[in-house]
Parts: C-alpha cells; structure tokens; sequence
C-alpha cells in the first residue's frame, strides 16, 4: 500500500463519519467526475471534501487561467497535506459554510461544484446543511457533480 494510501485508510480509522471510505478515489473516478465540467465557462470552481487530492489534480490542470479555486476538506491532516500541495487555491475546512466563505471571497456564485462528501455517513441534517449550501452557492445553470459510495 502506498504512504498516501496508507494515510488516508488511517484518517478513515480514526474518523470513518468524516472519511466514509477505505481508500481515496481512483484516478479513473476523478477523469468520470471532471469529464461533464465546463472549463472554459468556470471562472469559480469549488472542491467538497478533497480528501488526497485526486479530483484537485485534474481541476489544475483543467482550469483555465484565472479561475478561481476553493477546496473545502474538513480533516486536518489531508488539508494541510492539500495547502501544500496546491497553495495558490483557496483552502476552507468547512463545507457547511461554503455560501458565507464564497461571499467572504467576493464570489457571488460557484460556476462547478464537484463533491467528494460521503452524505450517505453523515447524519441528514448535515446533510440537508450542506446540500442546501450547495444550492446556495451554485449559479444559476451551475453544474454540481457527486458520487456516492452504499
């Protein structure tokens, strides 16, 4: 198993409500989730529950110049490791504040919204918060893009 692996099965052990999966996506999630995303119309690009960066890979290479990224990953140890990796984004740890952290921003709206929450762990009423924020945030005619593990 290799040490990013070996991390993030660790963080699953110690928060699996927060985590909500073994094993950080595959490289082949990531090209199925980023496929749909309109790059060359995405000025503001949120990332929900970044996990090891897998998705945020693709969203630097895909993004064209001057867009604007905000990662949001609640657990402490893979933000950091993502503020390193990827300093010149925006890094939160809440996506229960997402449309007050935009708004902090001077962001209206999020062009693309891709998630990477397990919902399907989490208690509703985080859920309920969180995809509210998610209608919120996203602009009219905005793409938001999920998967989900059962």
């Amino acid at each position: 198993m290799s040490p990013g692996k070996l991390h993030f099965f660790y963080q699953f052990l110690k928060y699996p409500r927060m985590i909500g999966s073994i094993t950080p996506s595959s490289i082949f999630l990531a090209r199925a989730m980023v496929a749909p995303v309109h790059w060359d119309e995405a000025d503001v690009i949120v990332e929900l529950g970044a996990g090891t960066g897998v998705f945020t890979r693709l969203i630097l290479q895909k993004k064209k110049n001057g867009s604007r990224v905000y990662i949001f990953e609640k657990n402490v140890q893979l933000r950091q490791q993502l503020i390193r990796q990827y300093p010149s984004f925006t890094h939160r740890e809440n996506a229960e504040h997402l449309s007050s952290s935009l708004y902090e921003a001077g962001e209206e709206y999020a062009d693309v919204i891709l998630s990477g929450l397990p919902f399907t762990v989490f208690p509703k009423p985080l859920t309920r918060q969180i995809t509210n924020e998610v209608y919120r945030s996203l602009k009219p005619g905005g793409q938001f893009i999920t998967f989900q593990f059962s």
